[in-house]
């Protein structure tokens, strides 16, 4: 054999098997791959058709509370795979990296189950809020055929659900931070907004119920750095008191952590003694 047909093989079979662990890889996060191709697909195919294509779809799949009146149960299915601004490249990378997070944690079944329950769950509560504030006259009237769709409100509660894969010592200062975060970004703000908390407390309360890693990879750490930062972007819209929120959220966090762990010396269990000396140490 000569040495070029040599180099050529070997480079053929690196290349082999780097597409096997890309295939591979890409079989672990088949669910995130497959619903991303999905919305990119609705999204372009709305884009293509005009704005008005696309505002009638979001009217039908909103989950608002004329639709769900009217027995429309399907839009809480189907708003899951529509948005209402068309700007899906930018949003779509972030979203991907974070349910993929998700699903190398707790494979497939268990990022629909988050997911799922997220934006169904979320919705529901939100609607028999809305319903209440309503009958109170807190609020208009119009609000019962406003827009509600994305996929937001599923997102946020798989970020809420990776809480306890987070290491114990940094556990407390994660929820804080989120729950900061969305609480000040839901005052004064839209039934999304509130709808945001929801999902989150929601992934919270999910996350002891899933299975938690105990190991932290590069590409895991990669993942969970894209997805937190596209979980901030959508609880806080980037805005300056939400971010304040979040920080204060979490050193109140760490200072009742540092204060509830029991001082030296205190609320420890003093080592048991032997009852008598062993015969050697009499000797």
């Amino acid at each position: 054999m000569t040495p070029f047909a040599k180099t050529t093989r070997d480079e053929t079979g690196r290349w082999a098997a780097v597409a096997a662990r890309t295939l591979s890889a890409a079989a672990s996060v088949r669910v995130t791959a497959a619903y991303a191709v999905v919305l990119a697909a609705v999204s372009l195919m709305l884009t293509a058709l005009g704005p008005h294509a696309r505002e009638v779809v979001v009217s039908r799949m909103s989950t608002n509370l004329h639709n769900l009146a009217h027995g429309r149960l399907s839009t809480l299915v189907g708003s899951a795979f529509v948005d209402d601004g068309g700007d899906v490249c930018v949003w779509l990378p972030g979203l991907a990296c974070l349910l993929a997070l998700g699903e190398l944690l707790w494979r497939g079944r268990g990022l629909i189950i988050a997911f799922t329950v997220g934006h169904i769950g979320a919705t529901l509560i939100v609607a028999v809020g809305l319903v209440a504030a309503l009958k109170a006259g807190w609020l208009p009237f119009s609000v019962a055929r406003a827009s509600d769709v994305g996929v937001s409100y599923g997102a946020v509660c798989v970020l809420g659900a990776l809480t306890a894969s987070i290491p114990p010592r940094w556990r407390l200062a994660w929820v804080g931070w989120w729950l900061g975060i969305a609480a000040t970004a839901a005052v004064g703000a839209d039934f999304t907004a509130v709808g945001h908390v929801m999902a989150l407390l929601l992934g919270i309360g999910l996350s002891f119920r899933l299975p938690a890693t105990v190991g932290w990879s590069p590409i895991r750490l990669g993942l969970l750095s894209v997805g937190a930062a596209f979980g901030y972007v959508v609880l806080s819209g980037s805005s300056v008191p939400a971010t304040v929120g979040g920080l204060t959220g979490a050193l109140v966090a760490l200072l009742a952590d540092r204060l509830s762990q029991p001082r030296d010396g205190e609320g420890r269990t003093p080592a048991r003694q032997p009852a008598f000396a062993p015969q050697a140490a009499l000797s």
